[in-house]
């Protein structure tokens, strides 16, 4: 240990809120774990903790990461800081009933195995406050079915890095079109292969280039269609 190590509960609130983002930047576990339990100590609400510490921290991530600053290895570092101080305080905010973004049911499709930008999406809409459902990999449209019937969700993500099973994202959305739910979901769909008119061809809502994006198009969308339905 170094003279000037950080005493995370010597600082301020202010201070302890600052060292985290860096700390998340940094993909410091066990930091962001203590810092997370010491603004709980301290009084903080569940609330935020989550928006002033950990999406905050998340947003710069997501935003250097954007910018080519930042790498996806060292994204999900951050990301799994994150989800430590995510596993404290996602029962309290259950019991709290603290605002939630929207819900998110997010997998790569069906013959497909690839899953690092997934699980990146996964974690980054997470870090923005979001309900993300992870159906892992190779996922048949019956599967998508099952979890929008169990979670509702807001917004359904899929993702495929193949050229060959690019196409079953389009099987997906056609069998909500013929069930007449397509309009009740937002649609986004991402990975390397795909670009903004495959998006369109397939009819999703949006093509996102990558996780910070990802959770940007959502934010946005779910803003949209929350407006409309008051609007309505």
């Amino acid at each position: 240990m170094s003279d000037d190590e950080i005493i995370l509960s010597e600082l301020p609130d202010d201070e302890l809120v600052q060292q985290m983002h860096d700390d998340l930047y940094d993909g410091l576990k066990e930091e962001v774990q203590e810092g997370t339990n010491i603004l709980l100590e301290r009084g903080w609400v569940p609330y935020d903790v989550l928006t002033q510490a950990l999406v905050e921290g998340m947003r710069i991530v997501g935003e250097d990461f954007r910018d080519g600053i930042l790498f996806v290895p060292e994204v999900l570092l951050s990301a799994n800081a994150m989800k430590t101080g995510m596993n404290i305080l996602r029962p309290l905010l259950a019991e709290t009933g603290a605002p939630k973004q929207g819900k998110m049911v997010i997998g790569t499709v069906k013959g497909d195995i690839h899953d690092i930008g997934k699980n990146l999406v996964g974690m980054m809409m997470e870090g923005a406050g979001f309900d993300v459902i992870d159906l892992g990999i190779n996922n048949p449209v019956e599967k998508y079915l099952a979890a929008i019937e169990e979670h509702q969700p807001d917004i359904i993500g899929m993702s495929a890095l193949l050229t060959t099973t690019m196409p079953y994202m389009k099987v997906v959305i056609d069998t909500l079109k013929e069930k007449g739910i397509r309009d009740d979901f937002i649609v986004l769909v991402g990975g390397a292969p795909l670009n903004e008119e495959f998006g369109k061809a397939v009819g999703a809502d949006a093509y996102c280039r990558d996780a910070a994006v990802a959770v940007e198009t959502a934010k946005e969308l779910v803003k949209r269609k929350h407006n409309m339905a008051a609007s309505a």
